[in-house]
């Protein structure tokens, strides 16, 4: 298994939320970048007229002088740096000679004469290191210990020039003082776009989460089989056409209709089919029986037949006794699925097991023959009785059909286990399970193998002696009891369990392992008797359905070998060992 987690999708609504708040911040991101780029741009223009102010008075002699210098800039027997007294606290100016720096003075307070001081050595090594082109523009300069400057050259003559400069510390902090609050105003803006988008959203989607609520009451109706009334509808305001929503609402109820008549159709030709095969099957039984009927009354009559007709005769009666079979297996069949009620009453499954065991013992002997091969056969019971409320002649057929499919479908000398698992007030199930440890049941074959007239045998043959219908009878029979049947199969391990709800009262001295109807493997009872007895019959082949409901069970007694049970079982089972065989249905 990959370490790697599956990243969980997101909704629509997440998706359209994270969507418009990402655009909102890009267009947010993109104002802001243009407002404060704008705004330097602004600021650094009224800097630099201030400075071009201050450099302007930087070449006018001090008030009451009234000569200058050749150059425009002060006499020389003036003060050159007089003007940093009417300059602005930090104003600096340098004067520069060569290329170096001769006197420089800085204002640090607002009494301009008292607070000027000379510049570091750093700062004026700083300044001749920027070497200000004195083109009259502003330049921008990084004074150790004093920030940022905007510095212009001024021409002083007798080869020295005047550098004047102001900080540019007010017009960085407004900008940082902008950015701050265009982010915060716009976190805030997101935040609230989120809110109300989320809730906006959500709104906008409730038409389509009915849409979507309507699909799903529609996918939890059982439509696989039975009558089936598709009423489900997208309501008429989430259907308007004129909206992407109610177009895909229009669609829904546009196919739920179809669905609807064709489930309506199905359902039709269903009843008519089972209508047509309860009717054939009804009438099919009397002329059935006219046939073999007439093909006993010729076979012992008392005119001479010879050879050839009189095997013709058997082949037509037993060829008419399993097509009566067949009759009676599609009838039952129509009339499980038409909902007839069957004859419930308080039923104790372990005679009917130990009746079931002793035909298929019987009927596994007889198909054996001459070669003498056999099943050995197995039975696990509880020490008490074992009650459900089922149709004891059904439940026989069930545990007939298990067993002969067991027999059938399994090779010889293949060990088949009944087993009967009591219930508990906790687990009210009771589970009868057959186990066998023959080749299993093919994986192609196995979602399948409930179905009618599914084989095991591709070419449809019928020496196996099955009808196709035999697993079919056991899942509509304890369907009809509100049960389950399963098969589990792998090979050397098959088992077909079938699990019945127990009856209201059942026996509570046993210590049966009680077994919830999910194809676990519970502990087997506490107080039970196995029994293991060789009888003939059976050929290789894999599980199939098609066991049939119509075993051959000769009312033979039992041989010395008899089959130990509890004592729910003995009242049925007789004395000194035999196993009394019941008629076959």
């Amino acid at each position: 298994m990959s370490g790697r987690t599956t990243r969980r999708p997101w909704t629509l609504r997440t998706r359209l939320v994270v969507y418009a708040v990402t655009l909102i911040a890009v267009v947010a991101a993109v104002i802001g970048s243009v407002t404060a780029i704008a705004f330097r741009s602004y600021m650094a223009g009224k800097l630099d007229d201030q400075l071009h102010e201050i450099a302007r008075v930087a070449q006018q002699p001090p008030p009451g002088s009234g000569t200058m210098a050749p150059g425009g800039g002060p006499a020389g027997d003036e003060e050159p740096l007089a003007f940093i007294g009417r300059g602005t606290p930090d104003t600096f100016g340098a004067v520069v000679s060569g290329g170096s720096v001769t006197s420089s003075k800085v204002i640090k307070g607002p009494d301009a004469r008292e607070s000027a001081e000379e510049l570091t050595q750093a700062q004026r090594a700083a300044l001749e290191a920027a070497d200000v082109a004195p083109d009259g523009e502003a330049h921008d300069v990084e004074l150790p210990g004093l920030g940022g400057y905007r510095v212009q050259v001024v021409p002083s003559g007798a080869g020295t020039s005047v550098l004047v400069g102001i900080p540019t510390a007010e017009v960085d902090k407004a900008v940082s003082t902008l950015v701050l609050v265009e982010v915060c105003v716009t976190a805030a803006g997101l935040v609230a776009a989120g809110i109300a988008g989320a809730a906006m959203v959500g709104v906008a989607l409730r038409p389509l989460r009915r849409v979507a609520a309507t699909a799903t009451r529609v996918s939890e109706l059982p439509l696989h089989s039975g009558e089936v009334a598709l009423l489900e509808r997208v309501p008429d305001t989430e259907a308007d056409p004129r909206t992407e929503v109610g177009q895909v609402g229009a669609a829904l109820n546009r196919m739920l209709g179809h669905v609807g008549s064709a489930l309506e159709v199905r359902q039709k030709s269903e009843m008519r089919v089972r209508q047509f095969v309860a009717d054939a099957s009804h009438e099919l039984r009397t002329p059935l029986a006219s046939i073999r009927g007439y093909a006993e009354l010729t076979r012992r009559g008392r005119e001479h037949t010879g050879p050839d007709t009189r095997h013709a005769l058997g082949r037509i009666e037993s060829e008419a006794e399993r097509m009566t079979g067949m009759v009676e297996d599609l009838l039952l069949l129509a009339r499980l699925d038409a909902g007839r009620p069957l004859s419930y009453a308080s039923t104790d499954l372990s005679p009917l097991v130990i009746d079931a065991v002793s035909d298929a013992r019987v009927a596994d002997r007889a198909s054996g023959g001459a070669s003498g091969a056999v099943h050995h056969w197995r039975l696990e019971l509880p020490d008490v009785p074992t009650t459900v409320r089922a149709d004891a002649t059904r439940m026989q057929q069930v545990l007939v059909n298990l067993l002969a499919n067991a027999r059938t479908h399994t090779p010889p000398g293949t060990t088949v286990t009944v087993r009967l698992r009591q219930a508990r007030p906790d687990v009210p199930w009771v589970t009868l399970e057959v186990r066998d440890d023959g080749p299993g049941i093919p994986p192609e074959l196995r979602p399948r193998v409930f179905e009618r007239f599914a084989r095991g045998d591709a070419s449809r043959s019928r020496h196996a002696g099955s009808t196709g219908l035999g697993l079919a009878i056991v899942r509509a029979v304890v369907t009809a009891h509100g049960g389950l049947a399963e098969v589990r199969s792998v090979p050397g391990d098959t088992v077909f369990a079938v699990h019945l709800p127990a009856d209201a009262v059942y026996g509570s001295g046993g210590e049966g392992a009680a077994h919830v109807p999910d194809g676990g493997d519970g502990a087997a009872p506490a107080s039970r008797v196995t029994g293991a007895v060789p009888t003939p019959g059976g050929h290789d082949g894999a599980h199939a359905s098609g066991g049939g409901g119509h075993a051959p069970a000769p009312a033979v007694g039992g041989s010395g070998h008899g089959v130990a049970h509890g004592p729910a079982a003995e009242a049925t089972a007789g004395q000194a060992g035999g196993l009394m065989p019941t008629a076959p249905l």
